[in-house]
């Protein structure tokens, strides 16, 4: 017997240890089953679960499970990334608490401390994604260091390196002068700051008191300044181009340039450009060939570059300098306050300086045709389409890929250099030494690149490198291409496009045949998680409150495409109300007798009611099918919501609970076994999405399973629908769901029994009410249900149903005078709060000013409340009617 409450911290941790010690999760790549992958995107091994982690690795459990169940040979491919700015600074850390740096250990020492600090508490994110109930293939579990991938790395990059396609260059990176190292434009935060606008004036040369004016946020990068640019049309500077100004406090002579990069509207219209320290910059230079000049250090401290009583100090520090000694010239026009956006590092919360430095890229522009072809093709499909434009928008405009860091823990660049510089790339040291044996003609030293590969580098090769690349392994064969990769927007770049890009340049095709986007999981209000806000829901809490199958039931079903995921608490609560009724159903089931029968054939049903429910099972499954198969994982949810929710357990048991008690032993074995078959049917289409409560209900309601769920096959069915059932239950249904519907408009006491007159009925009708009168009266609580042909008097509310009219009396137990009051004022009441929100939205000034949640909340709320007017005109339009 079920216990009375369903207890998901006892239910999930035992089922799930179950599954896994059983293998149920395994692939099996010997199998003849059609194969099926998904790669699950590398959690950082220093990571802990937030919400963005729920949603994605929900929607990828959904699909593996639904596949499994489909006869597939699921592989769901685990693993972590070694993030190698997050771990080190981690390590780190503990290091400072012992008064230690990483320069004391030694870089050796240093990289021992962090595979122990890996060993002993990287395995956070894996132990919680267990509580998800992800259902990955743990003993395949990879990590992009580890020994098998730490090859492949470094067989990638020596093979792009001798075709040419990396190499070591001086160009602009994002330099963190805290953390010393280039980072990428992901790790960069960027940050609105109040700050000031200078503008400063720049003599041209050989014209006594003639300026040019600049405005700048960064003065103290003018040391660096290399030219002035403004744009070719603007009329102010037409004679000044060709001409040179003269750099203040350097003497420096710049070039006047005309160039489109200068916009005529913003400060002056003329740019001062500095090419080694602005991104924007440098490609001026490189349009007009113009000198670099590096001011700063590692330290983002002023160098040698600049004149002497500037040099050593720091940035900020160089700024108040400049300024005063432009004022002491007279050369600082104004200063004006200005709120502008500041790159900042995530990890070290410093502003990130563009930096000149050697670095190792990788010519991606070369990589990039074949995978952009790949899209136009149809070969890899987005999911929405719309992320296409996305995708190639970005790889058309793609630069070259900074692929070093200089950080310790990570792949080390396969690289070494000889005594003069010269480089040698190899897969080992004694290749790179025979290598250079043979350049210089005898046997030299050579000193190893200290940098490391950018985490990217060897995510782009996952969906791979994971399965035994450069090894031609039988999982390579038989998993590669993947079937889909469910992931956000905000790696589409970084991740997405890189994986494409070394997938069909090693492979030969791409990693993946769809590439499903989903949305960002915000508040109720719609605004993005972050801790600054306070506003960051800990889904470990949610799970620990309302148990994993709520959390994940309402992922999915809010999972709609395109669209932003609004997260409420009490959505989760309410799903979990949802496990409630589905238990409590369960329950019901068990004590009346109805269980899955050995042999059930639901064709063989002979009553009109169990006709029903096997058909709408049938439509229920196509809906989830087809829903699945098109990544609309929020129409898939809903479908089996609705089904459980109303159909099975608001109506079905409903309609048969006077069957179960009665005197026909016929009606009552079929009834309970369609009910115990439709019951079981719910749990396998529940099962993705819920897999706790499903497994649990499946294992305690047999006396006994051939199969655990998870691995139980996913049913087809075919000519299940009758639609003469159908159209007779749908009848009953309709009908006392418009009584119910009347009867809250109007404020009937739910006690009070009222009658129900149906007029102009045709003679199917008539013999429908007759063999449901019954049942129709106990759930629409009527007094009577009856056919007239004669006219009624006043006092009734009017309903069409079908070709009846439906009359309900109501005169004697509401005041009609009164509830007609009621209904007009909320109805002023409506009108009036619609009218408010469409002078808003009408608003341009709001529309401009507005936060983007706040303008879709009051779409949301107008939306809302034009269907509360719907309900109150209709009520009103009922009672009126004559």
């Amino acid at each position: 017997m079920l216990d009375k409450t369903y207890r998901p911290a006892e239910v999930e941790a035992r089922h799930y240890r179950r599954w896994e010690e059983a293998g149920a999760f395994s692939a099996h790549p010997e199998s003849n089953k059609k194969p099926y992958a998904i790669m699950i995107p590398p959690p950082n091994v220093t990571g802990s679960l937030h919400m963005g982690h729920a949603l994605t690795f929900t929607l990828q459990d959904v699909l593996i499970r639904y596949r499994r169940m489909r006869g597939r040979d699921a592989l769901w491919q685990p693993g972590t990334d070694h993030a190698g700015i997050a771990t080190q600074m981690v390590v780190e850390r503990q290091l400072a608490e012992r008064n230690l740096t990483r320069q004391d250990l030694g870089r050796e020492r240093f990289v021992g401390e962090v595979w122990k600090w890996k060993e002993q508490s990287g395995g956070t994110i894996t132990r919680q994604l267990r509580r998800l109930g992800a259902s990955l293939d743990w003993p395949r579990e990879r990590f992009t260091m580890d020994e098998g991938l730490s090859r492949a790395v470094t067989k990638v990059f020596v093979d792009l390196y001798k075709q040419g396609l990396v190499y070591r260059d001086k160009r602009l990176v994002n330099w963190d002068p805290k953390l010393h190292t280039a980072i990428s434009d992901l790790e960069v935060e960027q940050r609105e700051v109040k700050g000031r606008l200078w503008y400063l004036k720049y003599p041209i040369e050989g014209e006594e008191g003639v300026f040019i004016t600049v405005a700048t946020t960064r003065p103290e990068t003018m040391l660096g300044d290399t030219a002035v640019a403004v744009h070719p049309e603007d009329e102010r500077y037409r004679g000044l181009v060709g001409k040179n100004a003269m750099l203040p406090l350097v003497g420096r002579r710049l070039p006047i340039v005309a160039d489109g990069y200068s916009d005529p509207t913003k400060g002056t219209g003329a740019v001062k450009i500095t090419p080694a320290h602005d991104f924007n910059d440098f490609e001026v230079a490189r349009r007009h060939d113009l000198p670099l000049v590096n001011i700063f250090d590692r330290d983002a401290r002023l160098n040698d570059n600049v004149p002497e009583s500037f040099r050593g100090l720091d940035r900020f520090k160089a700024r108040e300098r400049v300024v005063a000694e432009l004022e002491r010239l007279g050369l600082l026009v104004k200063v004006e306050e200005q709120v502008h956006v500041v790159p900042y590092g995530d990890r070290s919360g410093v502003p990130v300086e563009p930096w000149l430095t050697d670095q190792w890229f990788v010519n991606a522009a070369a990589l990039a045709g074949p995978a952009v072809a790949a899209v136009k093709e149809g070969r890899t499909r987005f999911v929405p389409r719309h992320w296409e434009n996305t995708y190639f928008e970005w790889m058309r405009n793609i630069q070259p890929w900074c692929i070093s860091r200089q950080i310790w823990w990570g792949h080390q660049v396969p690289a070494w250099y000889g005594p003069d510089g010269g480089v040698f790339v190899e897969m080992t040291e004694a290749e790179a030494l025979a290598a250079a044996a043979r350049h210089y003609g005898r046997e030299v030293a050579l000193e190893r690149d200290a940098d490391v590969l950018d985490t990217w580098f060897s995510s782009a090769l996952w969906p791979f490198s994971t399965l035994g690349w450069p090894q031609a392994t039988l999982e390579l064969e038989r998993y590669y291409p993947t079937d889909v990769l469910v992931t956000g927007f905000d790696i589409i770049f970084f991740w997405v496009a890189r994986m494409m890009m070394m997938g069909i340049h090693f492979m030969g095709d791409v990693p993946f045949r769809d590439v499903y986007i989903h949305a960002l999981v915000r508040d109720a209000r719609g605004q993005k998680m972050s801790k600054s806000k306070g506003n960051i829901i800990d889904p470990l809490e949610l799970i620990d409150r309302y148990g994993c199958d709520a959390l994940r039931f309402t992922l999915a079903s809010l999972a709609a495409q395109g669209r932003d995921i609004k997260l409420a608490e009490g959505r989760v609560e309410g799903y979990r109300n949802f496990a409630t009724k589905l238990w409590n159903a369960a329950r019901y089931a068990e004590m009346n007798g109805a269980r899955a029968t050995d042999g059930f054939d639901p064709g063989s049903a002979r009553l009109a009611v169990n006709r029903w429910i096997i058909g709408k099972v049938q439509e229920m499954s196509e809906g989830v099918a087809s829903a699945l198969e098109g990544y609309r994982f929020n129409d898939a949810a809903q479908a089996v919501y609705h089904f459980t929710w109303g159909t099975f357990c608001d109506w079905y048991l409903e309609f048969t609970k006077p069957i179960l008690t009665g005197g026909d032993p016929a009606a009552v074995a079929e009834t309970r076994a369609t009910t115990g078959w439709a019951l079981d049917q719910l749990l396998i289409h529940l099962h993705p999405f819920m897999p706790f409560i499903t497994e649990e209900l499946w294992e305690k309601l047999a006396r006994r399973r051939e199969r655990s769920l998870i691995v139980t096959d996913w049913p087809e069915y075919r000519g299940l629908r009758d639609a003469e059932a159908e159209a007779e239950i749908d009848w009953v249904v309709r009908l006392v769901s418009q009584i119910r519907t009347i009867r809250a408009e109007m404020n009937v006491p739910p006690g009070a029994p009222i009658p129900l007159l149906l007029k102009g009925a045709a003679e199917a009708t008539r013999a429908r009410l007759g063999r449901w009168r019954g049942v129709i009266a106990r759930l629409a609580r009527l007094a009577s249900a009856e056919t007239i042909t004669r006219e009624v008097g006043g006092g009734a509310v009017r309903f069409v149903i079908d070709e009846a009219t439906g009359l309900l009396p109501i005169a004697d137990v509401i005041d009609l005078e009164k509830e007609r009051a009621r209904l007009g004022r909320e109805l002023a009441v409506v009108e009036g709060e619609i009218g408010r929100i469409e002078r808003k939205l009408a608003n341009q000034d709001f529309l401009a000013k507005a936060p983007e949640d706040v303008v879709e909340e009051q779409r949301e709320r107008l939306a809302e409340r034009a269907e509360a007017r719907s309900k109150f005109s209709d009520a009103l339009a009922r009672l009126n009617a004559p």
